[in-house]
């Protein structure tokens, strides 16, 4: 089998990125286990043997998908300069979360990426790696002085802070995944309270 083809080049990109969103809805349908390269491809509408071209193995998509999600988060983060810009990022994720937006990691997969990392170190590694860098950069946004766009907190108060972000951010994602058919109006406002209680000084 030959090595899998170098990033760069546009059209590599576009080929990744077509694999990695046929993987991502694979794994959401079928689980981890059940979806197997051959369906990946299948989905993908292209040959099992190109695909190798790109990645060699379903752990190496998996972890693309990983590394693809800590870029967004981090991008995420990097956009925040306000509370009100927290509470809008916040919301319009779960809103695409319920509506399963392909532009966003669906909470599904996210489900059985955490299961998937129970039995495989190497994916269970870059998860925690990824979760550490996002806490690591929402914990120094909320250090940041107020002047350069961050909130100022000491960084005892920021850590807990940032704790509480992430349990509620996860408990988001439970949620849109299990009730994707509830009204996201309401959430908004109980967004926008949490977030104005959590950033308050």
């Amino acid at each position: 089998m030959s090595a899998p083809a170098a990033r760069g080049t546009p059209r590599a990109e576009a080929q990744r990125e077509r694999i990695l969103c046929a993987a991502q809805q694979c794994f959401i349908d079928h689980g981890f286990h059940a979806a197997s390269m051959a369906s990946i491809a299948a989905t993908a509408q292209m040959s099992a043997g190109l695909m190798y071209r790109y990645f060699a193995s379903k752990n190496a998509i998996v972890l693309a998908i990983v590394e693809r999600q800590l870029q967004e988060g981090r991008a995420q983060v990097a956009r925040l300069h306000t509370s009100a810009d927290l509470s809008a990022a916040i919301f319009d994720t779960y809103a695409k979360w319920q509506a399963r937006d392909p532009s966003v990691v669906s909470p599904a997969l996210l489900l059985e990426m955490s299961a998937e990392a129970t039995r495989d170190p190497q994916i269970a590694a870059a998860l925690s790696q990824s979760d550490e860098r996002i806490f690591a950069d929402l914990q120094s946004w909320m250090v940041r002085d107020r002047v350069h766009g961050g909130l100022g907190l000491p960084s005892d108060t920021a850590a807990r802070r940032t704790f509480l972000l992430e349990c509620f951010i996860n408990g988001l994602a439970m949620s849109a995944a299990r009730q994707p058919e509830r009204d996201p109006e309401p959430m908004r406002q109980v967004i926008a309270s949490f977030v104005e209680r959590l950033l308050t000084p």
